[in-house]
């Protein structure tokens, strides 16, 4: 046979995620760049320039050490892909604003090489990054859960005179409501991790996102209403209302639901599988802040359910086109 003259068409076959259309990688981390400012530019007014310098220093670490992997593996260049640099935000995010910036470096490594890279990059890593090197990163626990009051403005290169102070969670924990409302909550008014203090701008990043069709609606409104009704469900001895309204604007939560359980890689590509997901998210937050000796939940959550992610693709999985069921499966 004469193959000369034969048309070959060449197939890329690459690991998720996978975009129909003319958007690539980069348009949507490009996107979650831009969704992602007005909650830095409020850390920035809440901590002061700190907040930016420990953004900027795990950005940079965070596309040094995937150039630097990828060049002593010889393999394809792929920080222009910008995943490293909302890997470098979103750690800084669920960081404190005093965590020396050697920590943080430390975190980024570990979520470059040992979470994403050795398991082949982009789209075959299990867990999301910047949550996996949060959990590592808690191997300095007294550094990791120092917080600051607002506007407080730690100095730049120390942090010796910071002074700190409890979290919303943290009095939650307790029980206890008196000590903020929740107009702060919403607004940012409160100390906690740098990234996540503003539930507003958090929602309206999230909002954006949504319409920009990088995310859908399913992962985050599962989530946010299954810690919702369990909050209102199971108040603690205090108003339903408040107390919901409490657990859904503090911590990590607004973060975690718009910007990392809807992490393409992590999270199930099924509809039903997302709600699920979200759900199975949801329920474990509320757990951990409920029992466990930390007050939060959300970055633990998101994790366990990122490990169930090939048990929920095969919820809601539609049937093969075309396939007609023959003998004893009509009969059924």
């Amino acid at each position: 046979m004469d193959l000369k003259n034969k048309y070959f068409y060449v197939l890329t076959l690459s690991s998720s995620p996978h975009v129909h259309g003319k958007n690539r990688t980069w348009n949507l981390m490009l996107d979650v760049i831009i969704a992602l400012m007005p909650a830095l530019i409020w850390s920035i007014i809440a901590f002061g320039f700190r907040a930016l310098t420990l953004t900027a220093v795990s950005v940079a670490a965070c596309v040094f050490f995937e150039w630097g992997y990828r060049k002593v593996m010889k393999l394809d260049n792929t920080i222009f892909d910008l995943s490293a640099v909302v890997t470098g935000i979103l750690l800084a995010f669920v960081c404190p604003v005093t965590l020396p910036y050697w920590v943080i470096i430390v975190g980024d490594f570990f979520a470059i090489i040992i979470v994403k890279q050795l398991f082949g990059g982009i789209g075959k890593n299990i867990i999301n990054p910047a949550l996996g090197a949060r959990a590592f990163l808690f191997s300095w626990a007294s550094l990791m859960t120092t917080w600051v009051p607002f506007g407080s403005k730690p100095g730049i290169f120390s942090t010796v005179d910071a002074v700190t102070s409890a979290t919303p969670l943290e009095a939650m924990h307790s029980g206890n409501l008196s000590n903020f409302s929740l107009a702060e909550l919403f607004m940012g008014k409160t100390g906690g991790a740098m990234g996540e203090i503003s539930a507003m701008l958090l929602v309206v990043g999230g909002l954006y996102l949504v319409l920009r069709r990088v995310i859908s609606l399913r992962i985050p409104l599962a989530y946010i209403g299954t810690v919702a009704l369990l909050a209102f469900l199971f108040p603690m001895g205090n108003d339903r209302l408040v107390w919901m309204g409490a657990q859904v604007l503090s911590g990590g939560l607004m973060l975690g639901a718009w910007f990392m359980a809807t992490d393409y890689v992590t999270s199930p590509v099924t509809g039903w599988g997302q709600i699920v997901y979200g759900v199975g998210c949801g329920i474990i937050t509320i757990v951990i802040r409920y029992l466990g000796a930390y007050p939060e939940g959300v970055s633990y959550a998101i994790l366990v359910m990122n490990c169930c992610v090939v048990l929920l693709d095969k919820i809601g999985v539609p049937k093969r086109f075309g396939l007609v069921k023959t003998g004893k499966e009509a009969a059924k």
